[in-house]
């Protein structure tokens, strides 16, 4: 019966790595093969003769009037280069130490953002991250600040056609901001100061004097456009599209195809932020943590493709003669570093933007998941150990030690039980030589063998069981922080979060083919170093143990190992290390409580064994 029971609960740990492992990483492999094949066929499409507009907002009536759309209408054109769009009209540098780019005088647009800290590849000296794009580019991507007037309003305001002057000269930078005037001829005039600081916030302040004889009503709004569907990670564990903390709406997150079939959504929130989030990188508006937002997630299909924005509109200004009103508004445009961002987790988080701003929950840009109680605190650990170190895979095999030391008293007991279990081996087979055909009886008489031990049966798979939510949570870090990506290790790792680039079935480089893109079983095939190393140290702890009784059991026990390392091969390099290092460990620590309990390690026994019994 206890056979039975272990083969079972095996089976079942079995099945849910194996689940996992097609949810997590088989299917989306499949989707982004389809993802890629349908991208190169756009690619190959010729190109449209004009480049789509951007989705219209729809903002909530107010008591004196009911405002009218922001501006809708993208200028007209074949899609040209970013090169060519950014020499097509005149624009104000951006220059700080993360942030390279350019503000467009016409629509005063920041739509031109590269990360100059983070590259395209490992190589220091490939091509930045770009960010933002103008409009007629392949892939537009921009924030819009300004004023929308109320229904029937003829009042003429700046939109994206509108050409603003700079007042002065200059870049913008951390010291020094930047003011764009516009005249409308009718008496108002409209300011608008961009400031950056050294990281990814920008703040804009827009003012409007009336030198007219009539009071206006303006509407303040900002919005993040991003034109046709971008390629994402598709990985379930992970969300890229439209985000949002919207008050007591809470967390809301929609990802571009569910925001297709939404097509359009609304919320009044007050103390909310909301923007677009990527596997790295970001784009959100804060504004101000008491304003009362409408605020409207959207999707326009345009053509094959959609386009998509996140908007917000406050409440009616009335401008009197002669008078001033203003707004203030917040963007992040940027990587989504931990530090910047901000991680709450009591006495060891980082503030970042979170707590600087007031901001309400913005650490969950970063998308730690469910079970955040464990992926946090072992982020914050890595990070930690990186800044003594300097080394992100250090850091995993220090962050390991220390897990297996938080669970050296239930590891101490589940391996004391597996020696006990060792030792009473031979009274074990002493029962089935005793009773061959009465397995009734058999289980009977070794269950009081057990229960005269103190030997709990399936206490073996409990080192196992521990591993699963540490393996997952490190999985999770590694995937979705950008602080592990293209963090190096020793050797040819050179990114953590990237899969072994070594492989087997290309002799480590000296055939010049890849295997994996060979259709059906391709992403099977690659099987580099590290997780070659991480099959041969869970083979050793699987010989470690004492050889199941059951046959059905053994021959699970046996190919384990072997499925694990081709399951394991295609990801993350820092969580193969981090499995190889663990069984290390458990091999130690094992073979250390076997002796303490007064029995043999037979590892090379076992081995010995394995490799006598292929050869005759």
């Amino acid at each position: 019966m206890s056979d039975n029971r272990n083969t079972i609960l095996a089976v079942i740990l079995s099945g849910l790595v194996l689940i996992a492992w097609q949810y997590f990483y088989n299917v989306p492999q499949m989707e982004k093969q389809r993802a890629e094949q349908q991208r190169q066929a756009e690619l190959q499409k010729p190109a449209p003769n004009a480049t789509p507009g951007q989705p219209t907002a729809t903002p909530s009536p107010s008591a004196s009037a009911t405002p009218t759309t922001t501006p809708s209408t993208a200028a007209a054109g074949p899609v040209i280069s970013r090169e060519a769009a950014l020499a097509a009209g005149p624009r104000v540098k951006i220059d700080t130490p993360l942030v390279t780019g350019s503000i467009s005088l016409k629509g005063a647009r920041i739509d031109d953002i590269a990360l100059v800290k983070f590259r395209e590849t490992v190589d220091p000296h490939s091509p930045p991250i770009v960010l933002f794009s103008p409009s007629q580019t392949a892939a537009p991507y921009y924030a819009e600040f300004g004023w929308v007037p109320a229904t029937g309003s003829t009042t003429r305001l700046p939109d994206q056609n509108t050409v603003w002057q700079q007042e002065g000269s200059g870049s913008l930078t951390p010291t020094t901001p930047v003011t764009l005037k516009y005249d409308n001829g009718e008496g108002l005039t409209f300011r608008r100061t961009i400031s950056i600081d050294d990281r990814y916030l920008f703040s804009v302040k827009d003012e409007v004097s009336n030198a007219g004889n009539a009071p206006v009503t303006l509407y303040p709004f900002a919005l993040i456009s991003r034109h046709g569907t971008p390629q994402v990670s598709g990985y379930y564990i992970l969300h890229e599209g439209l985000i949002g903390y919207l008050g007591e709406h809470g967390l809301q997150e929609f990802a571009y195809k569910k925001i297709d079939e939404a097509k359009s959504l609304t919320f009044d929130a007050t103390n909310g932020w909301l923007g677009m989030t990527d596997k790295y990188w970001a784009s959100a508006l804060l504004p101000d943590t008491t304003a009362k937002l409408h605020v409207r997630f959207s999707s326009e299909a345009v053509g094959n493709s959609h386009n998509y924005q996140t908007d917000y509109l406050l409440a009616a200004q009335t401008l009197p003669a002669g008078g001033t009103i203003s707004a203030n508004a917040r963007l992040f445009a940027g990587a989504k570093e931990a530090s910047v961002v901000g991680i709450n987790f009591p006495l060891v988080g980082f503030g970042g933007y979170n707590k600087e701003l007031g901001l309400n929950h913005f650490d969950l840009l970063i998308d730690w998941g469910w079970f955040y109680f464990i992926t946090k605190p072992m982020f914050l650990a890595l990070d930690w150990f990186y800044r003594l170190f300097g080394n992100f895979g250090v850091s995993i095999l220090l962050v390991t030690v220390i897990v297996k030391l938080l669970f050296f008293p239930l590891a101490n007991k589940s391996y004391a039980s597996m020696a006990k279990m060792k030792s009473v081996q031979p009274q074990l087979q002493a029962l089935k030589e005793r009773y061959p055909d009465d397995r009734v009886k058999q289980q009977q008489e070794m269950m009081e063998i057990y229960k005269k031990e103190k030997i709990n049966p399936i206490a073996g798979c409990l080192p196992v069981a521990l591993q699963i939510p540490v393996f997952f949570s490190l999985y999770k870090v590694l995937f979705v922080t950008i602080e592990m990506r293209h963090a190096p290790f020793f050797g040819w790792i050179k990114d953590l979060s990237a899969p072994d680039p070594t492989n087997l079935f290309t002799l480590f480089g000296l055939l010049h083919y890849d295997p994996t893109q060979l259709p059906i079983f391709g992403h099977y095939l690659a099987l580099g170093i590290w997780p070659i190393i991480m099959g041969i140290t869970m083979w050793f702890q699987m010989k470690l143990n004492p050889t199941p009784p059951d046959p059905t059991q053994k021959i699970i026990f046996d190919w384990m190992p072997l499925i694990f390392t081709f399951m394991l091969a295609g990801f993350p390099a820092g969580l193969v290390i981090y499995w190889a290092w663990n069984n290390t460990l458990s091999v130690l620590q094992q073979s250390f409580i076997m002796r303490r309990n007064g029995v043999k390690v037979e590892l090379f026994d076992n081995l010995k064994a394995t490799f006598v019994r292929k050869a005759t």
